[in-house]
């Protein structure tokens, strides 16, 4: 450990002590006279932690809310931009198949995105080639209809299985109070529609929403080295569009829910063994998604209910050019839950889980040089786990243990356990203090076992599954306006799956458990509300990491990272003005480049404004939008994770500008 590394170290340590020491002096002076029945401000209720609502205080992990007042103040494009804002998260990508990336607290240690888990409305959306790529929901999932967003950082497998790993997101959508239709149209240097629609009629509920982005094309001269260390350029025009739909029907304990969405960008894949002799080693890629769950509740007793949920979700791949692949494949789960009060101080939750999962992999081939058409993979997996967790009042809103269970056998894999446990205790009803320790794993997806693409990749049918050990340490502080936490956490990963490239770029690279890796890390956040109108956020995130060869910053996402929002909305809504700034530092030098600009730090500062003509012409339902993403006009480039680090990928093209309107009747 450098000696920058034990300094921050000692850091960690004496402000956590300095945060428990002053939370106990702070609690014995004059809060102790609050009852834990005050309404918070801030502590509103959560689901995702536990499946079951309760206090964001009181919750078995580390949460960020983004809120609904949040999401209108400061809106955001596409679900990967508001993501980027929530404290802990950074946007990340990868080579080829998950070019949009969200990672959390830097965990961004594999090829993909595999390791944070989406939720749309508690549900998982999974997809079982790769492992769990999301790169179209985060583009192109409609944002107008999203109430708010949870994100639980740390491992969640005791209650959601597989991928589970680094944390858990779950994207909670409006729920219909009356009949209504809103149309958002904007447009300058790129453009954004949606539209949703409501319907309320006694017990029946509908909610439909659709949305087509598309960001300016992205004039490119991409470097690229041959296998004799020569350097040529192409020139290419990146798009980035696509559209989303998503509809919910609610009709008594019966719920359905379904979304599709599509994107395409452009896949980079520039590999010296290959690209002296495939001249589109780049190109168009195309990624879509269906997602479906119909759940059904039934209260048993007063102490006791119960939910069905059957969910599916497809996912699609096409690369036009090399490796001219096209994936298609299908995660269909099963899952019973139980949530059981035996007593006042007591909550249980238990279920089951089974997961079926079924893919292909079509290399499609080409004439020129000659590359025969084949499937490269179609293989099937079935997952099963049953798990329970409990929460117990030691002393009554005082105290709280929480422990927790999965059982799961993933198909060709031997049985395993992935425990939990925690211990929440207030100080005083303003200020309470998390222990907790969890474990979560990954099963290998279908393509990183059974995949045979000689002279591309091959799977490995010996892969053991990924875990993680994570010990979280949080202070959380709210009182009715104002609140802030400080976390730090300490994470042991195993057997992470890699593609094995150590053989020379003439042996068909293969996947394996390739690393054991140690993270850690302290993150800040605060919200605080000066006026009703006036609202200021800030964060700020340091991890580091290093594997059992000693090697440190083994992620290319940065050690540091902090956000800062302000924010003016009148008290009806009615003018809104807000400025939000993203900040990521320097990479490890190890990630510079050699071809293509190096990544380096950078500001993402976001602007978004709205204006009701009725306040000011009469207008009724009419708003005027202004926004401006990345208005420091910063052109970002992230590594090629994945293929070595020589080259850099293009990530964001720059300032853009646009305006609209949005109409409600």
């Amino acid at each position: 450990m450098n000696r920058f590394g034990t300094m921050t170290r000692r850091f960690v340590c004496s402000l956590f002590i300095g945060i428990l020491i002053s939370a106990f002096d702070f609690c014995s002076q004059a809060q102790l006279e609050l009852s834990l029945d005050h309404v918070l401000y801030f502590d509103f209720p959560v689901v995702t932690a536990s499946k079951a609502e309760e206090k964001q205080t009181e919750a078995p992990g580390v949460i960020s809310v983004v809120t609904r007042d949040e999401l209108i103040r400061f809106g955001g494009t596409t679900l990967k931009d508001i993501l980027e804002r929530v404290p802990g998260l950074a946007r990340s990508t990868v080579y080829f198949t998950d070019r949009s990336v969200i990672a959390i607290r830097g965990a961004q240690f594999k090829e993909n995105g595999v390791h944070m888990l989406l939720l749309i409305n508690g549900r998982p959306v999974r997809e079982g080639l790769e492992g769990g790529i999301i790169s179209e929901v985060l583009e192109s999932f409609p944002t107008n209809i999203i109430e708010k967003i949870e994100v639980i950082k740390g491992p969640g497998s005791v209650l959601y299985g597989s991928g589970a790993f680094a944390g858990v997101i779950n994207v909670i959508t409006e729920q219909p109070e009356k009949d209504g239709v809103t149309v958002t149209a904007l447009a300058g240097q790129e453009y954004d529609a949606m539209v949703k629609a409501a319907v309320r009629e006694g017990d029946f509920s509908m909610l439909l929403a659709g949305k087509y982005h598309r960001r300016p094309d992205w004039d490119l001269a991409l470097d690229f080295r041959h296998l004799d260390g020569t350097t040529s350029t192409i020139f290419y025009d990146l798009a980035d569009k696509g559209p989303g739909v998503y509809a919910e029907m609610n009709y008594k304990k019966l719920k359905l829910m379904t979304s599709y969405e599509k994107w395409e960008s452009m896949n980079w894949v520039p590999d010296p063994a290959w690209t002296d002799f495939f001249s589109d080693f780049y190109g168009k890629i195309q990624w879509e998604k269906l997602f479906a769950d119909l759940g059904y509740s039934q209260r048993i007793s007063d102490k006791w209910n119960m939910g069905l949920n059957i969910t599916y979700t497809g996912s699609m791949l096409d690369a036009a050019q090399f490796p001219y692949v096209e994936r298609d494949s299908y995660y269909f789960t099963v899952e019973w839950t139980n949530y059981i009060n035996p007593t006042d101080r007591m909550k249980i939750i238990a279920g089951g889980t089974y997961n079926y999962i079924s893919g292909t992999e079509f290399v499609k081939g080409c004439e020129v040089p000659p590359m025969p058409a084949y499937y490269a993979d179609d293989s099937t997996q079935s997952i099963w786990g049953v798990y329970t967790q409990m929460d117990y009042w030691l002393d009554p809103e005082k105290m709280k243990l929480i422990g927790g269970v999965q059982v799961n056998k993933v198909e060709d894999i031997k049985t395993d356990i992935v425990p939990r446990a925690g211990f929440i205790f207030y100080t005083c009803p303003s200020v309470s203090i998390k222990i907790l320790y969890s474990k979560a794993f990954r099963a290998p997806g279908l393509n990183e076992v059974n995949l045979n693409a000689p002279g591309l990749l091959m799977g490995n049918k010996d892969l053991r599954s990924e875990k993680v050990d994570t010990f979280d340490i949080a202070l959380n502080y709210n009182q009715e306006a104002f609140q802030c936490g400080a976390s730090f956490f300490y994470s042991k990963l195993k057997e992470i799956i890699r593609t094995d490239r150590s053989q020379g770029i003439l042996v068909t690279p293969m996947y394996a458990n390739m690393s054991d890796i140690t993270a850690k890390g302290f993150e800040v956040e605060g919200k605080y509300y000066i006026t009703d109108e006036f609202f200021f956020q800030a964060s700020f995130l340091y991890n580091t990491s290093e594997d059992e060869n000693d090697v440190e910053d083994v992620t290319p996402v940065a050690n540091t990272g902090g956000r800062i929002g302000i924010s003016y909305a009148s008290f009806d809504k009615k003018v809104i003005l807000s400025l939000h700034d993203i900040y990521q530092g320097n990479l490890d030098s190890k990630f510079e480049t050699t071809e293509n600009p190096s990544p380096g730090s950078y500001n993402l500062l976001n602007f978004n404004g709205r204006l009701d003509m009725d306040k000011f012409f009469g207008w009724r339902g009419v708003t005027f939008l202004l926004r401006g993403d990345n208005l420091l006009d910063k052109e970002l480039w992230l590594p090629d994770w994945g293929m070595g680090g020589t080259y850099s990928i293009p990530v964001l093209k720059g300032r853009t500008l646009y305006a609209g309107v949005e109409v409600s009747f």
